[in-house]
């Protein structure tokens, strides 16, 4: 229903996540009372989902692609053809996975929710032994975000930053203001949690 109503609203690409909870975290890790074991393996989405899915996009014909948590993920992946790849930002300092993705050759969308400049300089490094189609997103890493918090003006800064690549947003705000307005502020991708 996601992917249907995704497409039919006018997206443009669709990601999900590829991961079990085993990928994340380990049994009995707790954030406060919560349990991550837990959580993660209810917010997953299905390896057995995935095939469905991606034919569901193809039918529909809209791309459909995923952020990996793990190796094992990418080479699952990898079996879909998958037409590009996004970074987290909790796994951005993951340079091993970012260098099995860049080995792929296809293109990057870098979360940058929890990196340091020089994180994300090392991240850039690693993808560019292997090509330069890279895109960055401003993000932060709160669910949801408040518009108080969206910080905007980061963008311009990245703008400034990182000249060679494409700036977009990655927006995890409860509407759409934010998505509309980094357009305004040269965001060439949106990425809306939905």
């Amino acid at each position: 229903k996601t992917i249907k109503s995704a497409a039919k609203n006018g997206a443009d690409l669709i990601k999900i996540q590829t991961y079990e909870a085993k990928d994340i975290t380990i049994k009995n890790a707790k954030v406060g009372k919560l349990n991550l074991w837990d959580l993660y393996s209810r917010a997953k989405t299905p390896l057995s989902w995935h095939d469905e899915a991606f034919k569901l996009a193809k039918r529909l014909k809209i791309t459909l692609f995923s952020t990996p948590f793990s190796l094992r993920a990418v080479q699952f992946l990898e079996k879909f053809n998958v037409e590009l790849y996004k970074i987290s930002s909790f796994e951005i300092t993951d340079l091993l996975l970012i260098d099995t993705i860049a080995k792929t050759k296809k293109p990057v969308i870098l979360s940058t929710g929890m990196a340091s400049i020089k994180e994300i300089n090392e991240a850039i490094k690693c993808i560019k032994k292997y090509h330069s189609k890279i895109t960055l997103l401003h993000c932060v890493s709160g669910y949801p975000t408040s518009i108080e918090n969206i910080n905007l003006s980061r963008l311009i800064f990245m703008k400034k930053k990182f000249k060679d690549f494409n700036i977009g947003l990655s927006d995890h705000t409860n509407n759409i203001n934010s998505s509309i307005a980094s357009c305004c502020l040269g965001a060439t991708m949106v990425e809306k949690h939905y």
